[in-house]
């Protein structure tokens, strides 16, 4: 009797095994990868030129650099205990539906898909491009649209990659993280050793204000937050990670402190070779530096800059999809995105059809207005998830949370990203306006589609067979096992 019960349980699990689903693969190491190989992309590259130009001096942008990280870490801090709270994946989408209802919900769902992750990944895909051609042109400016082709074609793989397996993708994150942090660190140490050799005149009078103004202070929040932005992208991924109480809070913490020294030790690299104004005149700041302090070197920066970059764009197509499939699942958007490949077992409706917007943004974008652009709807919709956090915790104050963050810390971060949102508004009202728009063109597409399904029937007809073709073309199917 003892045998046949084992051999039930035996053929049971790998029934569960082999049925159509997201398994949970993702350890600690995996996880701080994610979380640390997503964050470092593209941003520590170009964006110290956009918190100089901005913030006006030296000195203030240091303190904008670790005030970034610093509401970057009370961020991630937020999410671990949402992430340990509510078990299901889909990050900003489950956190928002649970705490502060289905529209709000919706509306992240919506920006996400139509402005947001486009606008992300374009600027990484086009900051990939820049370092990859151009140190063949060099000194001459590079093409904009060979640097547009390239950046696609890196797209085109991190996509590949992404419907292929999900093993493929976490141990090609492992390895670009760790290739993309010798990166740094071959950037931190000329720099310290010219500075212990006394090379601080570009620290002198370092907050000597001439051209500082409050209204200009977002947007050099913004440069330095999308800097550390992918910090919530573990939480996308939460039923895929193995022992998520554990690993969520101890990958946030030592990601998150790592990339905040690393951050500000670059900086200080880059002001120790560099002069604010060479800064601000670089639209490549590791290039203008590697020529500076890594001649003989130099040639390897621009590899392992792109290498970075592909690292934060396999990141956010690792974890992004995960939205909108939990989202379909529960019935927020097109059903297509809730399938999952039968032998593969990725999301792979969810990462390709992002694609296509993606590569029109790209043909149309320039990157630090992308910048601006996706930084509204993200923080925005960061801030509303934190409140919704005190409000689950007014309301549910015996739900069961393995992970508490101090009050302080939340209220803090929900206060400091509503005032970034708001300021921003004055700040830059064209992009920040324009996206603001967008996300609430939303709103009637809600009330249309989802609360009260006010769909012709022949167009919901006509959006089933598309479903079911699409679904025989991809080999997809829905989940089989509830992994929440």
């Amino acid at each position: 009797m003892g045998i046949d019960q084992k051999k039930k349980q035996s053929d049971e699990a790998k029934e569960v095994k082999d049925a159509v689903h997201l398994h949970r693969q993702i350890g600690l190491l995996p996880a701080v990868c994610f979380i640390v190989g997503t964050v470092v992309g593209s941003g520590i590259f170009i964006a110290p030129k956009g918190v100089l130009m901005n913030s006006g001096t030296v000195g203030l942008s240091l303190v904008v650099w670790a005030l970034c990280g610093v509401l970057s870490m009370f961020g991630a801090l937020c999410y671990a205990e949402l992430g340990t709270t509510f078990s299901k994946s889909g990050g900003h989408y489950t956190y928002l539906l649970e705490t502060l209802g289905p529209l709000p919900a919706f509306l992240r769902l919506w920006s996400e898909f139509f402005f947001i992750r486009p606008a992300v990944a374009s600027y990484v895909a086009l900051a990939f491009g820049k370092y990859v051609v151009e140190p063949f042109f060099t000194p001459c400016a590079a093409p904009s649209e060979l640097i547009k082709v390239v950046g696609i074609l890196g797209v085109t793989c991190v996509v590949a990659v992404n419907c292929w397996s999900v093993t493929v993708a976490s141990r090609t994150q492992v390895t670009l993280t760790f290739i993309k942090m010798f990166a740094l660190i071959l950037i931190i140490i000329p720099g310290v050793i010219a500075l212990a050799k006394g090379k601080t005149e570009h620290f002198q009078n370092s907050f000597e204000a001439n051209s500082v103004t409050l209204d200009k202070l977002p947007l050099a929040f913004y440069n330095g937050l999308y800097a550390f932005g992918g910090w919530f992208y573990l939480n996308y991924i939460t039923e895929e990670i193995i022992n998520p109480n554990r690993n969520i809070p101890l990958a946030v913490i030592f990601s998150m402190v790592t990339v905040t020294v690393f951050y500000l030790l670059v900086n200080v690299a880059y002001y120790t070779m560099m002069s604010p104004s060479e800064l601000l005149q670089s639209d490549a700041v590791a290039m203008t530096f590697a020529n500076r302090a890594l001649q003989g070197v130099s040639s390897v920066i621009p590899i392992l800059v792109s290498i970075s970059c592909l690292g934060a764009l396999n990141g956010g197509f690792f974890g992004v999809p995960r939205m909108f499939f939990v989202g379909a699942r529960d019935g927020h958007w097109p059903s297509i995105f809730s399938m999952i490949h039968i032998r593969r077992h990725t999301p792979l409706p969810a990462v390709l059809f992002l694609y296509p917007l993606l590569v029109l943004m790209m043909m149309h974008g320039e990157i630090y207005k992308l910048i601006n652009f996706a930084s509204f709807p993200r923080w925005f919709f960061l801030a509303l998830a934190t409140l919704g956090l005190l409000i689950d915790r007014y309301r549910f104050p015996e739900r069961p949370r393995p992970f508490k963050v101090p009050m302080v810390i939340v209220v803090i971060f929900t206060v400091v990203s509503f005032f970034i949102v708001g300021l921003s508004l004055y700040s830059d009202p064209w992009y920040t306006g324009g996206s603001c728009v967008l996300t609430l063109s939303g709103v009637p597409v809600y009330y249309v589609t989802v609360h009260t399904s006010r769909v012709p029937k022949r167009f919901r007809r006509l959006l089933n067979l598309c479903s079911k073709q699409l679904q025989i073309l991809l080999e997809v199917a829905q989940q089989e096992v509830q992994t929440y």
